[in-house]
């Protein structure tokens, strides 16, 4: 009795964690800005809204399928390993894990890159990661 409690235990552990960069995305999923555009200029803050495609939005810590959440990045990129590992949160990766769709943002006057990426339920990129394009907008 004590290995088959053992065991369970063992398998509910193992289907609670996600390894790095292993949840999967459908192929055809996008996310994009809504209301913005490479070479816009905005006034600070400026409201930024998220669009998505081809999957659902869910908190973080929700595990379904063909979920996540949006990560704003901002004068930075998430490429090569850092794909493969939780997406850090500061002033340059900002964090919408209560599912929003939308963030009003202040940023410094001058030019910055925004890029949106979707995080699962871990903080992680989906695979295939789910990756705007890297837009520069200015900020007068």
């Amino acid at each position: 009795m004590r290995k088959i409690v053992l065991g369970f235990a063992l398998l509910l552990a193992a289907g609670t964690f996600a390894h790095a960069g292993e949840t999967p995305a459908p192929a055809n999923a996008k996310v994009y800005f809504i209301n913005i555009k490479d070479g816009d200029t905005v006034t600070s803050p400026v409201t930024i809204r998220f669009g998505l495609s081809g999957m659902g939005v869910a908190p973080a810590g929700t595990q379904v399928e063909n979920t996540g959440h949006h990560h704003l990045i901002i004068d930075d990129k998430i490429e090569g390993a850092a794909l493969d590992e939780a997406i850090p949160m500061d002033e340059h990766h900002l964090h919408f894990g209560k599912g929003q769709t939308e963030a009003s943002v202040t940023l410094a006057k001058g030019q910055h890159t925004l890029q949106l990426v979707l995080g699962d339920w871990t903080h992680i990129p989906h695979k295939p990661p789910v990756m705007s394009e890297r837009i520069t907008v200015t900020v007068e």
